[in-house]
């Protein structure tokens, strides 16, 4: 047997930021972790600071609990290549970025750009689509998303500059377990109150639009990237959010197909009783646990799990298992075969291509 025949464990890198908390509940304990600064933060030292983001498939991310404990993700990538994420992966980098992003405050106004405009504009760097899952939403948790109807380009630039941006975008309640999607283009902030897992194509390339003045250590705001920003927002992108539940009931629970496009997928799995999974021999897949706990079982390993953990699943992983204790629920995100993964599946099950549409983003 093979080292990379089993799921493998990938700790967290926890980021500091200045719209961050400290109460990470239920995924993880402030107490416990260690943070990565931020320069914008004032924060006396990474003990003090308020976590905004957990990156779950960061480079720096280290392997735990497994044969390739106490390596990076981008170390393992290196020396390991397809056999970790799969022959279809022709990068160095990791196939996808995943977050669970913790909100006290308002995320800038920002926008991203298209693989065709990185390239040009920021040699070296993806594009970025990207979608949010809401986890846990507050009473007063918002999201900002799109413009409002007649907003025009030469509206914007000065209510970007005056930090007045909030009353030209569309103010949205966000539902807990509601999946919005993001493609490039699209004017976006998340609001306070907020629990979100965020997973994208792996670049941060982002575009600042609005900080609403804020300011960083040195006293001054921070830096926006209007020039760039304005370039690439599309005004006619519709919004794509209180997107369908298409949910079924499987032998060991349900599975929710979530949302899908060429740059990944997202499906929600709950699972009540023990049960069998089988890997893909031509991708890299990544489980996130999002409550409950139990123990992932593969090639002669009990792994224990718990909420905040995840899961690296190579190709070689021919069949896992999961054990819960009582209910668990996870977060599968991959990159897709639009039909194998989701249009045929959604068919057999008696969707229609119309509806099918509504959650499949070609």
């Amino acid at each position: 047997m093979g080292k990379l025949d089993r799921p493998l464990q990938l700790e967290p890198v926890f980021k500091a930021k200045i719209w961050g908390r400290q109460n990470l509940a239920p995924l993880y304990d402030r107490t416990r972790i260690g943070v990565v600064p931020d320069a914008s933060t004032t924060a006396r030292s990474s003990k003090d600071a308020a976590v905004g983001e957990a990156w779950l498939t960061d480079d720096t991310s280290k392997f735990s609990l497994g044969p390739l404990a106490g390596m990076t993700l981008a170390e393992a990538g290196a020396k390991y290549g397809p056999e970790l994420v799969g022959k279809n992966w022709q990068h160095p980098c990791f196939p996808l970025l995943a977050k669970h992003i913790f909100t006290s405050d308002w995320l800038s106004v920002q926008v991203h750009p298209d693989d065709n405009y990185a390239r040009l504009h920021d040699p070296g760097s993806f594009g970025k689509c990207e979608m949010w899952y809401v986890v846990h939403a507050d009473s007063h948790a918002g999201i900002l998303l799109g413009l409002k109807p007649g907003v025009t380009r030469e509206t914007l630039r000065p209510a970007f500059e005056q930090g007045k941006s909030k009353e030209l975008l569309n103010l949205f309640r966000p539902e807990v377990g509601e999946a919005i999607f993001l493609p490039p283009g699209t004017i976006h902030a998340l609001g306070p109150g907020l629990i979100s897992f965020e997973v994208e194509q792996n670049s941060d390339l982002t575009y600042r639009l609005d900080d609403f003045g804020r300011v960083g250590l040195d006293g001054k705001p921070r830096s926006l990237h209007l020039e760039k920003g304005l370039d690439v927002i599309r005004m006619d992108l519709p919004l794509y959010r209180a997107l369908p539940r298409f949910e079924f009931r499987e032998p060991y629970g349900s599975r929710r197909f979530v949302l899908a496009n060429r740059y990944f997928a997202l499906e929600e799995l709950t699972v009540e009783a023990p049960a069998s999974f089988s890997g893909s021999p031509e991708r890299v897949e990544v489980l996130t646990m999002l409550a409950g706990n139990g123990t992932l079982e593969a090639a002669g390993d009990r792994l224990p799990c718990q909420a905040g953990n995840t899961w690296i699943i190579p190709p070689a992983t021919r069949e896992y298992g999961c054990v819960p204790q009582g209910e668990t629920r996870w977060l599968k995100f991959y990159v897709p075969d639009l039909d194998k993964d989701f249009r045929q599946p959604l068919a057999r099950r008696g969707l229609s291509s119309t509806e099918i549409d509504q959650i499949v983003f070609d």
